[in-house]
């Protein structure tokens, strides 16, 4: 996962509340077979660690995150912090490991 310093999303521009510690972000498409894997390993993680939330957005459905954010495949995994700071992101299925240690930087 690569640092992401700078960047802020809120909860109006992803639609749903943040987490309490953390957010897990997923850009996701309808055929993208490694995103449902990337969706049950971000759950599973996110039901995990207490306080940390798990929302998957439809790349094509919001363009324009794609655009602002620069996403370029999918799946894409951003980790915000409490205030929405992306502290962390990935692209490609990322392992569960990897996914615990980044939400370490991010609480």
């Amino acid at each position: 996962m690569q640092d992401r310093p700078g960047v802020t999303l809120t909860s109006d521009e992803l639609g749903v509340e943040l987490g309490e510690r953390a957010t897990l972000v997923q850009f996701s498409t309808a055929f993208c077979q490694p995103c449902r894997a990337t969706r049950r390993t971000l759950a599973e993680v996110a039901a995990m660690v207490e306080g940390v939330g798990h929302v998957e957005i439809d790349a094509e459905e919001r363009l324009d995150l794609v655009r602002a954010l620069g996403i370029e495949r999918t799946p894409t995994v951003l980790v915000l912090d409490r205030a929405g700071r992306i502290v962390r992101r990935a692209s490609g299925q990322p392992r569960k490991a990897d996914v615990i240690a980044a939400l370490g930087r991010a609480v």
